[in-house]
């Protein structure tokens, strides 16, 4: 039994949800609109403020997507609601990240600079402060653009585990290695 699916998901005053034909969720809040596909096999029922996701029968393909879709819309209803925040930091002498509007510019070891072109539905902000590491801010409403984007930006120095050296999620722990030692 699926307990993630199960749980309803309540909804805000200032949250419009539109569920139509074809089962094509769109959610309306503060910060913005998300619309979400979400399968045909599965349904969905709004009823005074809670949405409730059902399953037809207990497949193993069913169970999947009846949590999947009750995470999908829940995140969106956070989304435009709160929003997302994702910080990431470079660790390391020399890195750098600076950006002009939407394009990020990060220096992390290699030769040239890497230009990276944040999509529009994030904000985009770079922080430099004496004695701490350079960090990467990005905002948005949609959960899983943020995490795909930070995973990119993380991916061109990913962190090293002797010395830590790299791009990685604020927070993040590391696991570490010792380094070799001399012989006596």
């Amino acid at each position: 039994m699926s307990r993630i699916g199960n749980a309803p998901i309540s909804v805000p005053e200032k949250v419009e949800v539109n569920i139509d034909a074809a089962n094509l969720v769109t959610i309306k809040g503060p910060k913005g609109t998300l619309t979400q596909a979400v399968d045909p096999d599965i349904s969905i029922e709004m009823n005074e403020g809670i949405i409730l996701v059902k399953r037809p029968t207990n497949q193993n393909r069913h169970k999947a997507m009846h949590g999947l879709y009750r995470s999908l819309l829940n995140n969106m209803i956070v989304g435009v609601t709160e929003g997302y925040v994702k910080e990431l930091e470079l660790i390391g002498v020399g890195y750098r990240a600076s950006n002009k509007g939407n394009l990020l510019e990060i220096q992390v070891g290699y030769s040239h600079p890497i230009m990276f072109y944040i999509p529009d539905d994030l904000k985009l902000e770079t922080i430099t402060e004496k004695g701490k590491p350079p960090l990467i801010k990005l905002e948005g409403i949609d959960k899983q653009l943020i995490g795909e984007v930070a995973a990119k930006i993380r991916a061109f120095r990913k962190p090293e585990p002797y010395k830590g050296k790299g791009i990685k999620y604020k927070g993040e722990i590391l696991r570490r290695k010792a380094g070799k030692t001399a012989s006596a």
